[in-house]
């Protein structure tokens, strides 16, 4: 049990390493990441109003009844969060990793929106 709570400790501190960098503005919203075992969370923030400009994630509707592979569930959410983030006027957001090493669904997830038009 121990274990765990070593994970969930060093996540935490390098969270909030990588907070101590990053700040969205309105300008340059912070594209946040949460990535559970199951579902993946993205949202873009504006961290000095305190405003979620857009978000998306695996649990809605028309993604939930589709049964496909994390990681292309990812691309789906990237995808998804790029086009929500346009309509709401961000063109270009820094990317917040939320403490996850940048590979597998994370990684998957920030490809799809770059290629989708999102600058980061």
């Amino acid at each position: 049990m121990a274990n765990t709570s070593n994970k969930v400790t060093r996540r935490r501190k390098i969270r909030y390493r990588i907070r101590r960098k990053i700040e969205g503005t309105a300008e340059t919203p912070r594209l946040a990441v949460y990535r559970s075992n199951s579902e993946i969370y993205a949202q873009v923030i504006d961290d000095i109003s305190g405003k979620t400009l857009a978000s998306a994630s695996s649990l809605e509707k028309e993604l939930s009844k589709v049964k496909a592979p994390k990681i292309d569930m990812a691309k789906k959410i990237g995808a998804l969060i790029a086009e929500r983030a346009s309509k709401a006027g961000a063109q270009k957001v820094v990317f917040d990793r939320g403490g996850y090493l940048y590979h597998g669904r994370v990684k998957a997830l920030a490809d799809a929106a770059r290629e989708a038009g999102l600058k980061f």
